[in-house]
């Protein structure tokens, strides 16, 4: 078997590619539920909840809150996340890891052009019901701040894992990406610029890219040279 090959075989790729493939059913499931219109009734129900119920232009919560979602849904905003990934491209570049370098960029610039593709071929409208607490360019479905958080946070959390010891570490990183997701993803229906629906959408098939991305980087990578007893193998 090749090295190649046998990589691909590996446990944790396999698991990668079985979970990817669970994401993009997911969201098919989804966008088929959202086509029908049958996620309607609960998308009004979870984006009117996080208004007031005697006026639907003010988000619950304390003023300090409004503001702090603000800031948090800034995280998934195009700007911050191309300075993310051009600081940890500069960073890889510097440290001579050429590959993991190009997986970032073709991560992040991949999932940016199927987050647009994906915005035009379903050309939904954003929410309606309540006034938006942020400026909005795009259509709606699937989120792009949730999708895009999820490929570049998840992506450089899957590197930073090859650099730190011990599992609570990596099961720490993970959680934290993971958790910047579910907050970004959170704000924009708190914000009234998504529907729910949307935002789930965003997130699994954010996953699904960057766990895709990363069986195919983890495959492919060069190999370690074979030892001596198995290069004088016939």
């Amino acid at each position: 078997m090749t090295p190649n090959r046998r990589r691909w075989m590996e446990p944790r790729v396999l698991g990668a590619i079985f979970v990817a493939a669970l994401a993009l059913w997911a969201f098919v499931e989804i966008a088929d539920e959202m086509l029908e219109g049958e996620t309607h009734a609960v998308d009004t129900a979870i984006l009117t909840w996080f208004r007031s119920a005697a006026d639907l232009s003010d988000p619950i919560g304390p003023r300090w809150l409004e503001e702090a979602m603000r800031d948090i849904t800034a995280l998934g905003g195009t700007s911050v996340l191309v300075l993310i990934v051009l600081a940890a491209v500069g960073l890889l570049l510097l440290r001579r890891a050429w590959g993991d370098a190009m997986f970032v960029l073709v991560a992040t610039i991949g999932g940016t052009l199927v987050s647009t593709l994906l915005k035009n071929s379903f050309d939904r409208p954003r929410p309606d019901l309540v006034p938006h607490g942020a400026y909005v360019y795009t259509a709606s479905f699937p989120s792009g701040h949730a999708m895009l958080s999820a490929v570049v946070y998840l992506t450089l959390a899957a590197l930073l894992v090859r650099l730190v010891q011990g599992k609570r570490a990596k099961a720490y990183l993970l959680a934290v990406a993971t958790l910047l997701c579910v907050l970004i993803g959170t704000s924009r229906v708190y914000l009234g610029v998504h529907w729910p629906s949307d935002v789930l959408a965003g997130w699994v098939v954010g996953a699904a890219w960057a766990l895709g991305c990363w069986s195919v980087a983890q495959a492919i990578k060069p190999g370690r040279p074979a030892p001596p007893e198995e290069r004088s193998r016939p």
